[in-house]
């Protein structure tokens, strides 16, 4: 099942240090582009994977192709994906160790999220971590 309680987002959350952002863009108008923004300002190290823009960097990161190019451990894979995409970028967090997976709001995918769960992450589906770390007051990253 995936995470829904308010405890185990904030523990999620609160226990994340690197998070890998899928779908990541270098235009300000897109969503993503305020997430990366406001988790670097909380303290967190966000690596943008976005195959379209690969070897651009965004907010000072470099762009990488797909998760198996980044080779350093993955704490979270946040996926920025229409739902129907979803379950391949679950199947690459599980491929790099990932230790959880976060769908963004509107992104829900039950069978991605089983697979994830099998191999032994913690998943969370259909929310934004800007939205719920102000709201679960999740300490800044240190």
């Amino acid at each position: 099942m995936p995470l829904t309680s308010d405890d185990d987002i904030r523990d999620l959350l609160a226990n994340t240090r690197t998070i890998a952002l899928i779908g990541a863009s270098d235009r300000p108008d897109r969503p993503s582009y305020g997430v990366m923004r406001f988790l670097q300002g909380h303290g967190y190290r966000v690596i943008p994977v976005n195959p379209q823009i690969t070897g651009e960097h965004v907010h000072g990161e470099y762009v990488w192709r797909d998760l198996s190019q980044i080779g350093e451990p993955i704490d979270m894979v946040d996926i920025f994906r229409r739902p129907q995409a979803a379950g391949e970028a679950v199947d690459e967090a599980i491929a790099a160790g990932a230790k959880s997976v976060w769908m963004q709001i509107g992104v829900v995918n039950e069978e991605a999220a089983a697979r994830a769960e099998a191999a032994g992450l913690r998943v969370v589906m259909d929310r934004c971590p800007k939205l719920e770390i102000p709201r679960l007051s999740v300490p800044r990253i240190s």
